[in-house]
């Protein structure tokens, strides 16, 4: 092994991906990795001007080269990827756009079920305090499937690829779970304020 792994190191890129191809050997994947490293998390830092993030998305980028090497046809490895670098930081920035705009949605339709005014409740609970009471235990009467799917969205602030890691839904329930959830909640909440 020792002497297969300092082979490696006299090896071009486009030698390193043909052999990884060949062999599937992740020492191909990890010479790369140390060569270019400092490459991918410099495109991080660029983009996310985060430290952490930039950690986490580099690790991202060359989990993903060992699915993604053995089926593109890689001329120039290290343009290659810094655009895959690029990428990722991309989707992150736009997943983490998402989530804030899903913050704000949450936000909005609570505001417009809750109002809070004091001088309504003299006796101290108010409404926003009854509506939060009346959302959990709406929560409780869903199903399993889209309680599940919403509060992984909406409490723990999760994504859908997230959700579909951690349920083992398909990205397609993971949607659908929470698009109803949403709707069956609000219709819960309604029968409950008005029943």
């Amino acid at each position: 092994m020792v002497q297969f792994s300092s082979n490696l190191r006299s090896l071009s890129d486009e030698e390193l991906v043909t052999l990884f191809r060949e062999s599937g050997n992740n020492l191909c994947v990890g010479e790369l990795f140390g060569r270019y490293r400092h490459l991918v998390y410099g495109v991080c830092m660029k983009y996310l001007r985060d430290e952490d993030e930039s950690q986490d998305v580099q690790m991202h980028v060359f989990e993903k080269l060992l699915k993604d090497l053995g089926r593109h046809n890689i001329e120039q490895f290290k343009g290659w990827l810094y655009t895959v670098a690029k990428n990722e930081c991309l989707m992150y920035l736009r997943s983490k756009k998402s989530q804030k705009a899903r913050e704000m949605e949450l936000r909005k339709d609570s505001a417009g079920v809750m109002e809070n005014d004091l001088a309504l409740h003299p006796d101290g609970v108010t409404e926003t305090e009854r509506q939060l009471q009346t959302m959990e235990s709406s929560l409780q009467e869903l199903n399993e499937t889209q309680r599940r799917c919403l509060e992984l969205f909406y409490l723990e602030k999760k994504c859908y690829q997230e959700i579909t890691s951690v349920t083992g839904y398909s990205l397609n329930e993971v949607k659908s779970y929470i698009q109803n959830g949403k709707r069956n909640l609000k219709i819960l909440m309604i029968k409950k304020q008005h029943g």
